[in-house]
Parts: structure tokens; sequence; C-alpha cells
């Protein structure tokens, strides 16, 4: 083989290699926001519950 096919096929794999890196790091980016997001769906679903529940012994007093 040429010395130039290795070149072309060392940048090929660079290229394939960065971007797989990319899609990785947006898969990890994507995965922090939602489980950010699905804790405040949590923390709200908490909130409302218990304000819920004082307003019923309320109503029971």
């Amino acid at each position: 083989m040429d010395a130039r096919n290795f070149t072309f096929m060392f940048y090929g794999f660079l290229a394939a290699w960065l971007i797989v890196l990319v899609y990785v790091i947006s898969l990890a980016r994507r995965g922090a926001r939602l489980r950010k997001e699905l804790d405040d769906v949590r923390r709200l679903v908490h909130s409302n519950q218990s304000s819920q529940t004082s307003g019923l012994e309320e109503r029971v007093r």
C-alpha cells in the first residue's frame, strides 16, 4: 500500500472517532438534563402531595 493511503485511512478513522465522541458527549448531556428534569418533577409531585395532605388534615379537624 502507498503511504498516502495510510494517511487517508488515519484521517478517516480520526473523523469516525470524533463523530462517536461528539455523539457520546451529547448523549451524556441529554441524560443529565433528563435526570434534572425528572428530579424537578418528583419534587413538584412531592410538594403537591404534601400540600394536599395538609389540606386534608385541616378538613378533618
